[in-house]
């Protein structure tokens, strides 16, 4: 029998102590589980560390998700610990890419029973990692403005974000590289950069909808919509997926993504770092494991 250790994130945006208790029981009966409840992802570190025979499962969103990885790769571990994921968050991204049940009791179920599956993994020359999407630009914006909306609008807060962003943000003089060729040359505005390990943001936006999280490659997005009506127009197309067919975006697909220019802020599976004038991410392909019942 497994061995299992559910990690509760008491801040995800779904969190109940109901379901948590549906969740923990379903875990229980497939697998021999401990519950550990953090309050905050710095407490990922402690856990893993008290229990280091057991898979974690997590409970909560993509952040948690995110950072669970991030402490595992930070203690060597991402090769030897299977993680489940329950999505109790408010995006859920990763988990709509990979085909995770969003029902929790099926999720949990998921996680007990599944086999272990190999995902990519981002990995920065700034020591960061991502597990689905690192974007730049007006996605960047679209995430600030939504915000403070999650409490009220919860997942459809990032396209309201979006539009917001969309009406002010007039673009930044980027040099994109992809496998060492020039995809922006820096010498015009682009609207937004999208890299995509997972095919959606923002609970549910197909920024990279072709992107497969276990390929080895990351799938790139560049748009240079960069006037008033343009502007507009692509935030709306990216909302339905449409976004890639047009003539002012640009899709390409490599293993190494550099982008440069003028001091920028990024967005790394939800989390806002920055500013950074030049970062390059690699693809790590599979780096780490998810237990699913279906191949990614």
């Amino acid at each position: 029998m497994r061995r299992l250790l559910a990690i509760v994130n008491a801040s995800a945006g779904s969190v109940g102590e109901e379901v948590v208790s549906e969740v923990l029981a379903v875990l229980g009966e497939h697998a021999e589980t401990e519950r550990v409840r953090i309050d905050d992802p710095a407490g990922l570190p402690e856990a893993l560390a008290a229990h280091p025979d057991r898979d974690p499962v997590v409970l909560g969103g993509d952040g948690t998700l995110h950072a669970l990885v991030a402490a595992l790769a930070e203690r060597g571990e991402l090769g030897t610990r299977t993680v489940g994921l329950v999505p109790l968050g408010t995006g859920n991204d990763l988990a709509r890419a990979l085909g995770v049940p969003l029902d929790p009791i099926e999720a949990a179920r998921a996680a007990a029973l599944g086999e272990p599956r190999p995902l990519d993994l981002l990995r920065d020359d700034g020591g960061g990692i991502v597990v689905n999407a690192v974007h730049i630009g007006v996605g960047v914006e679209a995430a600030r403005a939504a915000q403070p909306l999650k409490p009220v609008l919860h997942r459809f807060a990032y396209a309201a974000g979006s539009v917001i962003a969309g009406l002010r943000t007039r673009g930044l003089p980027l040099k994109v590289e992809v496998d060492g060729r020039v995809v922006a040359n820096g010498r015009h505005r682009v609207l937004m950069v999208g890299i995509g390990n997972g095919s959606s943001i923002g609970g549910g936006t197909p920024l990279t909808p072709a992107a497969v999280p276990s390929d080895g490659l990351a799938d790139v997005v560049i748009s240079f919509s960069t006037g008033p009506l343009r502007r507009l127009l692509y935030g709306v197309l990216l909302r339905l997926g449409r976004h890639t067919s047009r003539q002012d975006v640009a899709t390409v697909r490599g293993a190494r993504v550099r982008v440069s220019g003028p001091p920028m802020r990024v967005n790394a599976d939800g989390e806002l770092l920055g500013p950074v004038a030049d970062r390059t991410w690699t693809v790590e392909p599979g780096a780490w494991r998810l237990a699913l019942t279906t191949a990614p």
